[in-house]
């Protein structure tokens, strides 16, 4: 099978310097680099460094005899399976948008039968301004992919949408377009996945809590993005990393969890991984309990709300498939069935916590039950569990 390439042509911003790392991570993923640096770009990194990471010569002069006798702007511009411009300035934005052509990279742009992926990246001013603004909708409605912009602590000093999403982020971008349509069938679908435990205060410094790691539920936040779904992902605390691609949303009560599950209706399929605790106390103290010697006042609990139940009878705004997991101790099938029949949802993904290790472990066992029977899957690692999920899903939704 021949190589995949990308053309990656490196706009004038500060954020050039991750350019570097999104050409080392496709060199290291076997996909071909070639590389076009604006005079602007160049003020920030070197045709060196673009050259010695992408192992080719990088282009720069749209009026190089040289080139032009031996590729020519036309070639170079077809010559790769997908362009890709990051940084992707005002500037690039405003001149792909009109069809200018003054320099190699707008020329290139203009000339490319390709798909073209944007990473845009600029001063939050200069993101939110009209004129940016309708030039974005113009390149959307013209085909173009687009990763970013982030939100976040600017060069600048200020703080807003604007940041070039990180290399990883952009890499992966690149793959699902590089991997077409038939790599992603949950493209243009929605996903909803809570993940992790919820947190419910007793008094200031101490809180009811469980076990839950958020791992099986990060998982499959992931998988489900890799296959081309727009994921919400609704969190307790956890010490993981959002996955490449999906929305992070944290919460800490399951009474925040359910608004947060709510705020991100409608969605396509929400699978409901989050282990939600069951009760709360009535009333957290305002003020840390402290130890006289005497035994503590009695702790009055009130039940939470149930998420899986609500979002399964949520009327016209009910996800197509909502998935609830039960992870239980003893009489696996007896309980998971009950769940399912009471909650309302349309599998259960059930699986044994008894054995030590499984929560906050790395490996699981699961059985899915469904009002059409039970499936049994093997122990397998948490990442494989959640791609097998997530294509059952992809085979399941349309």
């Amino acid at each position: 099978m021949a190589e995949q390439s990308v053309l990656l042509i490196v706009g004038g911003g500060i954020a050039a310097y991750k350019a570097l790392e999104l050409v080392r991570l496709l060199r290291k993923a076997g996909i071909g680099v070639r590389c076009i640096l604006t005079r602007a770009g160049a003020q920030f990194v070197t045709p060196l460094s673009l050259s010695a990471l992408s192992e080719n010569k990088v282009f720069a002069d749209l009026f190089s005899l040289t080139d032009e006798a031996e590729m020519g702007h036309i070639e170079l511009s077809r010559a790769s399976d997908l362009v890709v411009v990051a940084p992707a300035t005002a500037d690039l934005m405003a001149k792909a948008a009109h069809g200018q052509a003054d320099d190699l990279a707008s020329t290139t742009l203009l000339a490319t039968d390709k798909r073209v992926l944007m990473a845009p990246a600029m001063n939050v001013r200069m993101w939110l301004h009209p004129a940016t603004q309708r030039n974005l909708a113009t390149l959307k409605s013209d085909g173009v992919l687009l990763v970013g912009p982030d939100e976040g602590a600017m060069a600048c000093g200020e703080f807003g949408p604007g940041r070039m999403a990180e290399p990883e982020v952009i890499f992966a971008a690149i793959q699902a377009a590089l991997a077409g349509p038939a790599a992603r069938p949950l493209a243009g679908k929605r996903a909803l996945v809570t993940a992790g435990p919820t947190l419910e205060p007793i008094d200031p410094v101490r809180f009811l809590s469980n076990r839950s790691s958020g791992k099986q539920g990060y998982a499959i936040a992931e998988a489900l993005a890799q296959l081309g779904a727009e994921v919400v992902l609704v969190s307790g605390p956890t010490a993981l990393p959002a996955p490449v691609g999906v929305s992070r949303v944290e919460v800490e009560t399951a009474q925040e969890m359910l608004v947060a599950s709510q705020s991100a209706l409608p969605v396509d399929v929400a699978v409901l991984v989050a282990a939600v605790a069951d009760w709360r106390p009535t009333q957290p103290a305002a003020r840390k309990i402290k130890k006289f010697g005497a035994a503590p006042a009695p702790i009055t609990l009130v039940e939470n709300p149930d998420i899986l139940a609500t979002l399964s009878a949520q009327g016209p705004m009910r996800p197509q498939l909502v998935i609830g997991f039960a992870a239980e101790t003893n009489d696996l099938d007896h309980n998971s069935q009950a769940k399912l029949a009471r909650k309302g949802c349309d599998w259960v993904v059930a699986n044994d916590v008894s054995q030590e290790g499984v929560m906050g472990g790395d490996s699981n066992t699961v059985s899915i039950l469904s009002r059409d029977g039970v499936e049994r899957w093997e122990t397998a690692d948490k990442g494989a569990v959640a791609r097998r999920l997530a294509a059952k899903i992809a085979e399941t939704i349309h």
